[in-house]
């Protein structure tokens, strides 16, 4: 079977596999009236209009020109977003229609995330944002309701505060029904220093301002998986005024490296191992770069290390002035007692050698919070507690399942469905099956890709996840196995 172009379509190569298609992540655009209505319900009017103007305020670049741009820094934003393609528009919009077309597309269940939710659990009016988020996860559950046999949605879920998160995690798990949740992993703040706001990441996970062991606690408790959908668009090094390319281009990747390192340095992972985290849209070719800096940066800079090797005063003072007499011309001749004096340190410079080993403290140790007795040990705790959602387009994913980097990763077929990337639905599960044709997966590793991992992750934190789906009895099967 072929579609009219000659390629196979979606639903052939899906009934030649052997296994189910599990979309972990996949995106519909809500109806912003009807979401203005149940805001309205939620907030009241006044919450609406100030929903309406900061949607207005966000398109201010088009008021401005170029020079404008520039001086303000107006970062270029998508000027379309969207496929235009009309049945998938409308598939998007429509989850009775997305229910009815998923086995056209070869997906047998969906994990659908939101679209406008990634803008209002991000709003910085501290009043609007729980309200906003409120009014779409209670939209959203009652418009995917009837179609749970072969979808379900991800609810909202704003980190700004532990406790914001926590309420609606609760609620939106608990008395909504969702079993899939949609945080970022970190929130930008401002400090005053010296007078001068600053802005900083909050990675959450390290070095928080906030306690966010409740927020872990809640997610274990509640049977959900953290999947980290946060991006970097706003962050200072995708600012461009004029290119979308360049702003866009790895922002998944450049959040979630980010924003894993910190789960993982901070302890989060050994605090509660029976949370599993997951991380959208970046792909896998970071988490395997930052396996291997993370294996080479234990090797340099584990205590035994630091101390064997880099301790200021391991240098022979005798020795090195020794040298220096020999080898030093010009005007570096003869000054050694002064060098050693101000440091003969290039980067700690007017800081003497002693003042230097005075600042070694018990806090040192970076690899101390995750409990880390060896980089084998570290990789592991990254290999089992972390999942990677890759779209379909994406060649990296092989990179997952090869062993000549390290040990396999939980990489998840993702479709992104929805947005920008995917101009043809349908085209989504053939564009991932080259990864087999061009011979950088064997079929076993494509079926771990599009349907074992997704149901580990999320049957893993919940045994009753796939209850009642179409694919309730396979995916039993696998957590049994």
């Amino acid at each position: 079977m072929t579609s009219a172009t000659g390629a196979r379509t979606a639903s052939a190569i899906h009934d030649e596999l052997g296994h189910p298609v599990v979309d972990a992540d996949g995106h519909w655009h809500e109806p912003v009236a009807v979401f203005c209505d149940f805001l309205r319900d939620e907030a009241g009017a006044a919450a609406v209009d100030a929903f309406r103007a900061f949607n207005q305020r966000r398109h201010r670049w088009y008021e401005f020109s170029r020079p404008e741009r520039l001086s303000q820094r107006y970062h270029r934003q998508g000027w379309w977003a969207e496929p235009t393609n009309t049945l998938d528009r409308a598939t998007a919009m429509l989850p009775k229609l997305l229910h009815e077309r998923l086995p056209e597309l070869g997906i047998d269940f969906a994990i659908v995330y939101p679209t406008l939710g990634l803008v209002v659990q991000r709003l910085p009016d501290d009043d609007l944002r729980p309200a906003a988020v409120r009014a779409l996860n209670r939209m959203t559950a009652e418009l995917f309701a009837p179609f749970s046999d072969r979808m379900t949605p991800a609810a909202a879920i704003p980190v700004q505060t532990p406790g914001e998160a926590v309420d609606e995690l609760r609620f939106a798990a608990g008395e909504l029904g969702f079993k899939v949740v949609m945080l970022s992993g970190a929130v930008t703040r401002s400090v005053d220093r010296d007078g001068s706001p600053r802005q900083y990441l909050d990675t959450l996970g390290l070095d928080s301002p906030y306690d966010y062991e409740p927020l872990w606690s809640a997610c274990v408790e509640m049977g959900v998986a953290f999947t980290d959908h946060g991006g970097s668009v706003d962050w200072p090094s995708r600012q461009s005024p004029t290119n979308y390319v360049f702003n866009h281009v790895g922002h998944f990747a450049e959040a979630q490296h980010t924003t894993s390192k910190a789960i993982l340095l901070g302890g989060v992972t050994r605090r509660h191992p029976d949370l599993r985290f997951a991380f959208l849209e970046g792909g896998v070719g970071w988490a395997r770069q930052l396996l291997l800096d993370l294996e080479g940066h234990w090797e340099k800079r584990n205590l035994a290390a630091l101390l064997a090797n880099l301790r200021p005063t391991n240098v022979d003072r005798a020795a090195l002035g020794a040298l220096y007499d020999t080898y030093a011309s010009g005007p570096a001749a003869g000054r050694f007692d002064e060098i050693w004096a101000t440091s003969p340190s290039s980067i700690n410079a007017f800081t003497p050698v002693d003042e230097q080993a005075g600042r070694e403290r018990d806090d040192m140790d970076d690899f101390a919070p995750g409990a880390f007795e060896s980089a084998e040990e570290m990789v592991e705790e990254l290999r089992r507690a972390f999942w990677f959602g890759c779209e379909a387009d994406d060649p990296m994913t092989a990179l997952a399942f090869g062993h000549d980097f390290g040990p396999h990763l939980d990489a998840m077929f993702a479709s992104d469905i929805g947005h920008f990337d995917v101009i043809e639905m349908a085209g989504v599960l053939p564009e991932a099956w080259e990864l087999v044709e061009g011979g950088k997966l064997d079929p076993a590793e494509f079926g771990r890709f599009t349907f074992d991992n997704v149901v580990r992750l999320h049957g893993g934190m919940n045994p009753d996840f796939f209850k009642g789906t179409v694919v309730e009895q396979t995916a039993a099967d696998l957590l049994t196995d």
